[in-house]
């Protein structure tokens, strides 16, 4: 048991716990459906008290208030992945983005390229023992709770109970803001034709036994889907999602033949409907661990079987991925990609997927291209890559010239645009 008298001590209102930020702090908030909301509110409706506070968070859903225009001054935003919600800010120069391989960043934390002032989490209650678990999101935001110098927990009776190196004591904790809200919930997306004929290639590279990286979207469901006749899956990715629920009741993913935590399906951050928070809530499967060790290279290539599942923008004809700008507008971030691409390509018999819709924008653009847009930031280089797919079938660039990988990226793009590469081809390799 805990003292519950040092628990009920720290209990403040919102307002009350944001009278410890002082001017020119960085606050580090936890991130998607973790996302302080209660918090984040009082610091935009208190904004005339601060002045030059940076909020540092990755992707996050709904409003960001602390975002918009009448905040400048109070506050401002800085990201290694921009979200809908505030890529305006950033296009306009009122946030930052700042480019890091994801696992690497609570050692920015650490060792102070970041240093954290106030942690701002969202966490569970606590359990008898006094621990509270960090639920849907550990992934940077247990670092940045031990890096702060102070933490302000907003504890919400709604977050699910998650296990693994996912908990903080309540001893650890400066301030608590109880509420009780839902929290944030994404839809489940509408696979179509294009989805499913990739989801099938894809399925075709994955071998019983095999463990999975996956993302969240139409193309990872899509892929789940083509897997119903599989053997003895297992999970090791940055996170997953409502689709990986019937495999795991039908006894397709039960992470028997894992190498690295075997039985177990590990991620960092969760995000999906309450049907999925409910199947996560103290599952004994389900284990979360900072970013710094699931998505260390070192880590993941311990998963023997590994096929790391990530998608992009576009890819040019030798073989270049960009997956997280448009041009020079900073559209998402580097993610977990590289991170994943390289542990796959250390693990036995690993393997590491770019899957994309063969065109963007209804059909218009073809998102294999003859050169990367300009002023576009290469996320994953032409070294790294090794199989491409697109509803037109599989491209393994691996071990191949820029001839042969042209070629073969020619062969999966959408009929409409194969005329144009082709001729571009030709320029290159003239006969």
């Amino acid at each position: 048991m805990f003292d519950r008298k040092l628990y009920s001590d720290k209990i403040v209102t919102a307002e009350e716990a944001i009278k410890c930020i002082k001017d020119n702090d960085r606050l580090v908030f936890s991130h998607t459906a973790a996302v302080p909301q209660v918090l984040a509110k009082a610091l935009a409706e208190n904004k005339d008290k601060f002045n030059n506070v940076e909020i540092y968070h990755m992707l996050t859903f709904g409003v960001l208030p602390y975002v918009q225009e009448d905040m400048k001054g109070s506050f401002r935003h800085n990201t290694n992945f921009v979200g809908a919600n505030s890529r305006k800010a950033v296009s306009e120069n009122r946030a930052d983005y700042t480019p890091c391989f994801f696992y690497e960043l609570p050692s920015f934390f650490e060792r102070g390229e970041l240093p954290v002032d106030i942690a701002v989490v969202q966490i569970t209650p606590p359990d008898s023992d006094g621990n509270c678990s960090f639920s849907v999101s550990c992934d940077y935001t247990k670092p940045a709770a031990h890096a702060a110098k102070v933490v302000i927990a907003e504890m919400n009776d709604q977050m699910p109970f998650v296990g693994g190196d996912n908990f903080i004591h309540v001893s650890e904790l400066d301030y608590i803001v109880e509420c009780s809200q839902p929290i944030f919930e994404i839809p489940q997306p509408n696979i179509t034709s294009v989805e499913e004929a990739i989801g099938n290639y894809c399925a075709e590279l994955i071998e019983d036994g095999s463990t999975l990286q996956l993302g969240i979207g139409a193309i990872p469901d899509a892929v789940l889907n083509a897997l119903k006749k599989k053997k003895d899956l297992g999970i090791h990715s940055e996170m997953f999602s409502d689709g990986v629920i019937e495999l795991v009741e039908s006894g397709v993913i039960n992470g028997r033949k894992k190498t690295l935590h075997q039985g177990k399906m590990i991620a960092n951050f969760l995000i999906g409907t309450r049907n999925f928070y409910d199947f996560v809530h103290h599952n004994p499967m389900v284990e979360l661990y900072p970013v710094s060790y699931v998505n260390h290279p070192c880590t993941i290539m311990k998963n023997a079987n590994l096929v790391a599942i990530n998608s992009c923008i576009e890819v040019d004809l030798m073989g270049q991925v960009v997956s997280e700008s448009i041009g020079s507008t900073q559209f998402s971030g580097t993610g977990g990609q590289v991170d994943f691409v390289r542990g796959a390509s250390m693990a036995p018999n690993g393997k590491s997927i770019m899957a994309m819709p063969s065109t963007a924008s209804k059909g218009s653009k073809s998102r294999i291209v003859p050169f990367i847009a300009q002023g576009a930031a290469v996320t994953t280089s032409r070294n790294d890559v090794e199989y491409v797919i697109t509803e037109y079938g599989i491209a393994r660039l691996k071990g191949k010239t820029l001839r042969e990988r042209a070629k073969m990226l020619i062969d999966i793009a959408h009929p409409d645009f194969r005329d144009e590469l082709t001729e571009e081809y030709n320029k290159r390799f003239p006969k």
